[in-house]
């Protein structure tokens, strides 16, 4: 088989498959690829977006998968190109996408020899992407196809037609709700909290009628959806109300919560810990049950469930909460916080919204508006990483109008190259919105973290004096700084273009905002 014939094959194989979008890296060894996929795409049987970066082509990719639940294919050429995808197919086998890396390679002959563009590229992602091909790729997991192209090639002839496709079957699995029906007939008088992180669009009534039926308190991720959804249910300041008063019992559905309280059910070994997720993984190296499959197909197999509701009382002590938390805001109103919570009444009007890691999603959580659902709320929660998150938000929000993002400035920073497509993509009312407060804030906050000297601290956070102005002008976006609450007022301007929206908080008032913040006893 000549380069192109290998090529083809390559193609006609991720047809059949299904994978209808591709995402394409330039690179002389993927030349091949490049042009049976322009026939693809002329043959009405793919879309093909582009990317000068490997990085963000694969967040970008990853990003589709989310909007799209169908496969996306990255493609590359070889070297080091290839190994430029591993965040983006770490981050999807977290996330259980079928995510496809298509990597360009040498000949055989070459591996090990130390020629140009020349690694070992089989298996280069290690458990992390299926590369037995397609006939054992379950669908729900990153695969790998790595194609050996020799060094001159001729185009041949070929058209693809309709007959060169297929559709995209994932595997199902079987799911077995018995010993969970079980679990939550039993010892309800311990008082059980139910923990909502990520879910998929058609997760979300059914998660949302359980809770409802359930009638426990709920602390819930905006990744689910949910977050204003249940306002009879949902805890004020979840995290400290639960860790100063522990659960008999959580129950875990969706992805991994963001919150602090998840995280310290690690040495809280006591408490038994259910987590019904997509992935199958416990999200706790600690001893718990878990129970793998989507969420609808989950509650469905379960049935109707019996009334459980607030045995330990949590609920009554959240509408204290949500005053003294909305008393602190308006005291300081151009601290972080309280332009975050400026920012969400606008954000409610878009059309969906990107959070980032890590600070971004936890201050959404805590202090976003509460009385307007928004119609889709994303994150990358799979690795928690900040590696790609302009990406992929770019990726999922293609051919969404008035979409919003709202990351970290380090986060931003990262991702420089990701706004390459934005003359791809659609681009009405879309808002990234970046918190610059001078470097990684979050790990200032972090209590075990208080204790290191002034100069590791410095390496920590990464301070920085940069002006994303630049970044806004390099990309044709407009730029809006925000450091006051009336400063929002030209994003009510229509714009063609994507704005830039810098929120820069007050520091002093950041500062005593959180002071006061962490004086508010849990029981207050």
């Amino acid at each position: 088989m000549n380069a192109w014939q290998a090529a083809l094959e390559v193609v006609k194989s991720c047809l059949k498959a299904g994978v209808r979008e591709f995402v394409v890296c330039a690179g002389s060894r993927n030349a091949l690829l490049l042009e049976a996929l322009a026939r693809a795409e002329a043959a009405g049987l793919a879309r093909v977006w582009h990317h000068f970066e490997e990085r963000s082509a694969g967040f970008f990719a990853l990003g589709r998968t989310l909007e799209t639940a169908q496969p996306c294919a990255v493609v590359t050429t070889s070297g080091t190109a290839a190994a430029e995808l591993l965040p983006s197919i770490i981050e999807a086998f977290y996330q259980n996408r079928p995510l496809l890396a298509i990597t360009a390679d040498r000949p055989a002959a070459y591996r090990g020899s130390g020629a140009p563009q020349a690694i070992e590229q089989v298996g280069l992602f290690g458990q992390y992407a299926s590369s037995g091909g397609f006939a054992s790729w379950d669908g729900r997991q990153p695969l790998h196809l790595n194609v050996d192209l020799e060094e001159a090639f001729v185009c041949g002839e070929d058209a693809l037609s309709a007959a060169d496709s297929g559709a995209f079957a994932p595997v199902r699995e079987r799911i077995d709700v018995a010993a969970l029906a079980r679990w939550l007939r039993a010892d309800a008088y311990l008082g059980t909290v139910v923990l909502v992180g990520g879910l998929e669009p058609d997760e979300r009534e059914d998660v949302l009628h359980f809770c409802q039926t359930l009638g426990a308190p709920v602390l819930a991720d905006a990744t689910s959806g949910l977050r204003e959804a249940l306002p009879r249910l949902a805890l004020v300041d979840g995290d400290r109300l639960l860790l100063d008063q522990p659960p008999g019992r959580v129950l875990r559905l969706g992805d991994v919560p963001s919150g602090r309280f998840w995280r310290e059910l690690e040495n809280l070994t006591h408490i038994p810990v259910w987590s019904v997720c997509r992935n199958g993984l416990p999200g706790l190296a600690r001893g718990c049950q878990v129970l793998r499959g989507p969420l609808d197909q989950v509650l469905a197999a379960l049935g109707e469930v019996d009334e459980i509701g607030d045995a330990l009382d949590y609920l009554p002590r959240c509408p204290r909460r949500a005053a003294l938390c909305d008393e602190l805001l308006e005291t300081y109103p151009d601290s972080e916080p309280a332009l975050l919570r400026s920012l969400s009444q606008y954000a409610a009007l878009g059309g969906g919204l990107f959070l980032g890691n890590s600070l971004p999603i936890r201050e959404w959580n805590l202090f976003a508006q509460t009385q307007h659902p928004l119609p889709s709320v994303r994150a990358n929660r799979g690795a928690n990483g900040v590696d790609g998150q302009i990406s992929t938000w770019l990726g999922w929000s293609a051919e969404l109008t008035e979409s919003w993002a709202l990351v970290g400035d380090l986060t931003a920073l990262y991702d420089l190259a990701a706004p390459f497509v934005l003359g791809q993509i659609e681009c009405h009312g879309r808002v990234l919105a970046v918190i610059n407060n001078g470097g990684g804030q979050i790990f200032g906050r972090l209590p075990r973290l208080q204790t290191l000297s002034p100069r590791a601290g410095e390496w920590l956070t990464n301070p920085h004096t940069a002006n994303l102005a630049g970044f806004a002008t390099l990309w044709g976006m407009r730029h809006v700084a925000i450091r006051t609450p009336d400063d929002f007022d030209p994003l009510g301007e229509p714009c063609a273009t994507a704005t830039l929206l810098e929120l820069v908080p007050d520091p002093n008032q950041t500062r005593q905002f959180w002071v006061a913040w962490d004086r508010l006893a849990p029981k207050a």
